[in-house]
């Protein structure tokens, strides 16, 4: 059995990544596609946090350009997670993955409190777990919530899984002669307002050593390729670092 690179990891899953083609909602087949590809990376032994995004459902920053409060706007965005997660959670038992859903914010009835020990004994069993509602605070991206979660559970990377194979100078559908980096450190990524992720996950990323790995998420295997130290995408680390 080949060895894997990582033992523990934060899988980053956009919202509009689960909407797949249709651009908005849930498409079943990218369900089932990551689903599929997580499983193939538990199989290993590789312990698997999943952070997801609510933006296929509800922006809470385009609610509050439109004049909402942008408070109550980022807590519909946080229950927009909630909801990807569970679809997530039952794609993952439909294909034999033992998952548990966390959530910020409290809702007995469908999933567990946070709680970083149990999450962390959850992930020493096997199971997957899925971290839904972002922070629990308003003005936090769920990019953030992967940067803090995966230092709160001592993850060695965060994997970004995105629609584009990597980060680009520009944006690729716009520009077909953008060029892709195939490494960056969280500085130029600061400096340069590249996107990988806003601010201030990636500065915590970078007070925590967390290397960020952005791939795509629609090729299938990419997921088990880059876990077993494949370099493909982009990654992003200390500029030091081989």
């Amino acid at each position: 059995m080949t060895k894997p690179k990582y033992r523990r990891v934060v899988l980053k899953l956009s919202g509009e990544a689960l909407a797949g083609e249709q651009g908005f909602g849930l498409e079943h087949a990218m369900l089932r596609t990551v689903a599929e590809q997580v499983k193939d990376v538990t199989e290993l032994g590789v312990e698997v946090a999943v952070v997801v995004g609510g933006g296929n459902l509800w922006r809470g920053v385009a609610g509050s350009n439109q004049g909402m409060d942008r408070a109550t706007a980022d807590y519909l965005g946080m229950l927009a997670t909630v909801m990807n997660a569970l679809a997530l959670q039952d794609a993952f038992e439909q294909n034999g993955i033992d998952t548990r859903v966390q959530t910020a914010i409290e809702m007995r009835a469908i999933a567990e409190p946070y709680i970083r020990r149990r999450a962390i004994r959850h992930l020493e069993k096997g199971r997957v777990v899925i971290f839904a509602a972002g922070t629990g605070n308003p003005y936090f991206s769920t990019d953030t919530t992967a940067a803090l979660r995966a230092a709160e559970i001592e993850a060695e990377v965060i994997l970004m899984a995105k629609k584009v194979d990597g980060v680009y100078d520009s944006d690729p559908v716009k520009n077909p002669q953008a060029k892709r980096f195939e490494r960056l450190s969280y500085i130029e990524v600061l400096n340069k307002g590249l996107g990988v992720m806003d601010s201030t996950a990636a500065s915590l990323c970078m007070d925590n050593n967390i290397p960020i790995i952005v791939f795509n998420l629609k090729q299938k295997g990419n997921i088990l390729k880059v876990v077993l130290g494949e370099e493909i995408g982009t990654i992003v680390r200390r500029e030091n670092d081989d």
